[in-house]
């Protein structure tokens, strides 16, 4: 490993790493104030989202910040939105698909019907999730989360009670912080590991094939960086992904809302499930557009 290698991914790391505080503290914030003030009921809130919380999910996922994924992660962790709306944030995130089509110009309508289509697909996908579990066993096994299991996790003096907005800022602070540096070092390790290998050999490990290049884009898209989008919207505007195959990666891929989800969610179980029905979703919707051939 050569020093440019190490300090470009360092400060690659550190620059996907700050665009995510902001999001994680007003997130924390607000979960710490509803906390306090609802005590136990917080696990109504999730009850009273009813149908519109994938909607909303998949609006809010439209704008190309991965920090939004990792905002759906946290209130996920602390049962303030369903599985359904969790996906369709994460199925609908641009992450840095749409600075990317615009500094290469690709035409407007084009970008606008890439945008739609996610944010469809997302909120389709998450309805239809949420309507699933709402006649299966697993929606008792998820609706328990509670915000005060992060505080427990963290270590953040939440159950000390501290009053005021004094307390409730420490606790997020304490959060944020916690999350912040979990996140910065695995997207380190994580971009070494992906210029490492190069995109000339991801290139070349997807190109020409069809079917399963659907199935391997995804693999790359649930890398949880932003590295991965950059990735499968460069290898699209080169010719060396179709439609279905991009649409995949780009779908699966949820920017660091996986990592987060995985650090804040003390149910390890239920986040692989998670990943495994996001990989899954990702790729149904990918071949589907491969075996109709549709394009953008």
């Amino acid at each position: 490993m050569t020093w440019n290698l190490f300090l470009s991914a360092l400060l690659d790391a550190l620059e996907d790493t700050l665009k995510l505080l902001p999001f994680l503290l007003v997130t924390y914030i607000l979960m710490e104030a509803l906390e306090r003030k609802t005590e136990d009921k917080s696990a109504s809130l999730l009850a009273k989202s009813g149908p519109f919380g994938p909607v909303i999910g998949a609006l809010v996922g439209v704008v190309p910040q991965c920090g939004f994924s990792a905002a759906a992660s946290s209130l996920y962790a602390g049962g303030l939105i369903s599985i359904g709306t969790l996906l369709s944030v994460f199925l609908s995130t641009s992450d840095e698909m749409l600075p990317i089509f615009i500094s290469e110009q690709v035409a407007v309508p084009t970008i606008v019907r890439i945008l739609l289509t996610k944010a469809v697909l997302g909120l389709v996908s998450g309805l239809l999730v949420d309507l699933v579990l709402y006649f299966t066993k697993w929606k008792n096994k998820v609706v328990r989360h509670r915000i005060h299991d992060l505080c427990e996790m963290e270590h953040c003096g939440c159950e000390e009670e501290e009053g005021g907005i004094g307390g409730i800022l420490k606790s997020a602070l304490v959060h944020t912080v916690n999350i912040t540096l979990f996140v910065f070092l695995i997207t380190l390790v994580l971009t070494l590991l992906v210029e490492g290998i190069g995109e000339e050999a991801i290139a070349s490990f997807l190109s020409g094939k069809e079917i399963a290049g659907v199935l391997l884009a995804g693999l790359i898209g649930l890398i949880p960086n932003c590295a991965a989008s950059v990735m499968i919207t460069q290898l699209y505007l080169e010719g060396m992904l179709g439609a279905g195959q991009m649409m995949t990666g780009l779908l699966v891929g949820a920017g660091v809302g996986l990592l987060v989800l995985f650090r804040t969610n003390s149910h390890p179980k239920e986040n692989l499930k998670i990943t495994a029905l996001l990989y899954v979703i990702g790729v149904f919707w990918g071949l589907v557009m491969e075996l109709f051939g549709i394009t953008f």
